[in-house]
């Protein structure tokens, strides 16, 4: 048996697992503070519970990475302190951040999450690693699908110039 056979949690990582996941790790943890601080900004009620949803899965994310990052004796990077909450109404009117600006950059953050995801899946040798990283896809992908969701019946969703067959208006 070679080195890369038998049990996954005892082949090493390579170079690119090893990068992929550490950033991953050090941009969802400065994904997660800026859903905290978005959660101060935030008036609508659904778009609060799916920026909560969002910190939560996150969270979880970032103590899986953690785990397999320490288990193979790789440095983490840094946490962003958790930002004070603070009451909407306190927050000037010019320096909120409006609700519909808010589930856009979450509609983003989570469709470069799935980027990420695929990429490292895409370069993963190890199983493990590959598995983790599609559960994460998969809660994205679900998450996306309600920030979507709401995205169109809120209103808030601008879509680009909507193509119509040229022979649908003609007879």
């Amino acid at each position: 048996m070679g080195i890369l056979s038998g049990n996954p949690q005892e082949e090493p990582l390579h170079y690119g697992e090893v990068f992929g996941t550490w950033n991953y790790l050090l941009t969802a943890k400065s994904t997660v503070a800026g859903y905290q601080m978005q959660l101060n900004h935030a008036g609508d009620d659904d778009l609060k519970k799916l920026l909560k949803d969002s910190i939560e899965v996150g969270q979880e994310e970032i103590k899986q990475v953690e785990k397999l990052l320490k288990e193979n004796g790789i440095g983490l990077p840094p946490t962003p302190p958790e930002p004070p909450t603070a009451c909407l109404d306190d927050i000037p009117t010019g320096a909120r951040m409006p609700d519909p600006a808010i589930a856009a950059g979450l509609s983003v953050n989570i469709a470069a999450g799935l980027v990420a995801c695929s990429a490292i899946m895409g370069q993963s040798i190890r199983e493990d690693v590959a598995a983790m990283f599609g559960q994460f896809h998969m809660q994205k992908a679900q998450l996306g699908a309600k920030v979507l969701k709401l995205n169109k019946e809120k209103g808030w969703l601008i879509p680009p110039p909507l193509h119509k067959n040229k022979n649908e208006h003609c007879e």
